[in-house]
């Protein structure tokens, strides 16, 4: 048995996971993600795979996070229908992720060609809505720590990886008549102190490892969270501004809530208005309530029905185009949450198209801004950001938080590493820009590890005639 494998993604970048593995002649694929952030990153997502999808057995989903996800309807489009493997939760918010990313496509496109701002004559989509609805269709769920076959010689199991709901380490179990090799992918690795998620599973055997290193240059610890949330918050309603804040549908807008009510309820903060407008995060707190064992909020059936913190009178969906647009009409102490983290897309731009130009208000960014994107160019205080085809002045005061992440950082990475009895034959810095993957590279190596930041679209053998 021959094994290699060719990296296709999140390879000196932290987006567009996509790990093919080729086991002799078959080929199975470790995620699935959009490229996002930088354009040079973006455009690939344009560019056929180096394969045909047709040839593809299966694809192994770690989470839903669309960097993992999100290139799944354009591999059906081109070809694929091979199994997809996911946990429970994870297909749950695939239905709601895919659907979401395919109508931003749609619309954006729609946007594009009615402002006249995109270069092509009739604008497209990288997928549509139909293309998402067709990769639903062959997605098998699997519970946590259950082996199961994946094709003739290879097994795997899934443990929880602790980064958001339904997210996993995968486990991969390659067996001859001689032997039996194992071939680990951390996925994006939680935290251990997460208020809301379960840290994440030890493992303890590996002869093939690939890590993540998102945050694998720096520390990121909670302790701060509390203080830091409260000092902006307060300082927001003294300039009596509304607060924006982008925010990722998917845990970071549920740890935001989480923080928020707990402060209110101690008096940190005044009570305010908190409204999430993400069609996307209210179905997804929807799913907090649904897999209650995946979390640590607690969650009782009230007169037949779920209840969570989340179901607080503070806090108010909206649910409509129009109660998305009445938010633009708020001018004193409120909360506005909207996706997505990064402000690549979705009706956060909206709220930032309306709220960067006055100086009473607050951005605050809670999590990663990757390189290239328009978050990233709001933090660093560029003095217009384009939106819409616009140059918006910036002139709202901004504000960044940290520890809210749910990415372990360097050495959170470190203690799940130390689990391990022995060391990997070959550890792989994957998902990170080249500092965090160089940086984690270094200290893992200071354990007498051999570790290798991958390239786009290099390829490894990994073991020859086992």
């Amino acid at each position: 048995m021959d094994v290699r494998l060719r990296f296709l993604g999140a390879a000196q970048s932290v987006t567009g996971s996509k790990h093919l593995l080729e086991i002799d002649s078959r080929k199975i694929l470790v995620d699935c993600g959009m490229f996002q952030g930088k354009k040079e990153l973006r455009l690939r997502n344009w560019e056929p795979l180096p394969i045909d999808p047709a040839t593809i057995h299966t694809v192994i989903i770690t989470h839903a996070h669309i960097d993992h996800i999100g290139y799944l309807p354009r591999l059906m489009k081109d070809g694929f229908r091979g199994r997809i493997l996911c946990t429970h939760a994870t297909k749950d918010l695939m239905k709601i992720m895919l659907r979401d990313a395919a109508k931003l496509q749609e619309e954006e496109a729609q946007f594009a060609f009615k402002k006249g701002y995109s270069k092509h004559s009739k604008p497209e989509p990288l997928f549509t809505i139909e293309d998402a609805e067709r990769v639903l269709e062959f997605v098998d769920s699997i519970r946590l720590e259950k082996e199961i076959k994946v094709i003739d010689n290879v097994s795997l199991i899934y443990y929880n990886a602790g980064h958001i709901l339904g997210s996993a380490i995968v486990e991969l179990k390659l067996t001859t008549k001689n032997q039996t090799k194992k071939i680990v992918f951390s996925g994006d690795l939680g935290r251990y102190e997460d208020p809301v998620m379960h840290p994440p599973k030890a493992l303890t055997e590996a002869d093939i490892l690939f890590v993540e290193s998102t945050y694998g240059d720096r520390l990121n610890p909670m302790d701060q969270v509390e203080e830091d949330l409260t000092r902006i918050i307060q300082e927001a309603v003294r300039n009596d501004g509304t607060i924006v804040i982008p925010a990722f549908a998917v845990g970071r807008t549920q740890i935001l809530l989480y923080y928020l009510q707990k402060l209110m309820a101690g008096e940190k903060i005044p009570m305010l208005p908190i409204y999430i407008d993400s069609p996307m995060a209210i179905s997804v707190t929807d799913l907090y309530e649904r897999h209650g064992a995946e979390h640590k909020i607690k969650v009782e059936r009230v007169g037949g029905q779920l209840k969570s913190i989340f179901d607080s009178p503070q806090i108010h969906f909206c649910n409509t185009p129009e109660s998305s647009k009445a938010l633009n009409d708020i001018k004193n102490a409120a909360i506005i949450i909207s996706a997505s983290g990064m402000a690549t897309g979705g009706r956060i731009l909206h709220h930032l198209f309306h709220r960067l130009r006055k100086k009473n208000d607050t951005v605050l960014l809670a999590g990663y801004q990757a390189e290239g994107s328009r978050g990233r160019r709001i933090q660093e205080g560029e003095p217009f950001i384009r939106i819409f085809g616009e140059q918006v002045p910036l002139q709202c005061h901004v504000s960044t938080i940290h520890g809210l992440s749910a990415h372990a950082d360097q050495m959170e990475i470190l203690t799940w590493l130390k689990n391990f009895k022995e060391s990997p034959k070959m550890t792989f810095i994957t998902h990170g820009e080249l500092a965090s993957a160089s940086a984690l590279a270094k200290k893992i190596e200071e354990m007498g590890w051999h570790t290798i930041i991958p390239e786009y679209l290099q390829t490894v053998e990994l073991f020859t005639g086992i």
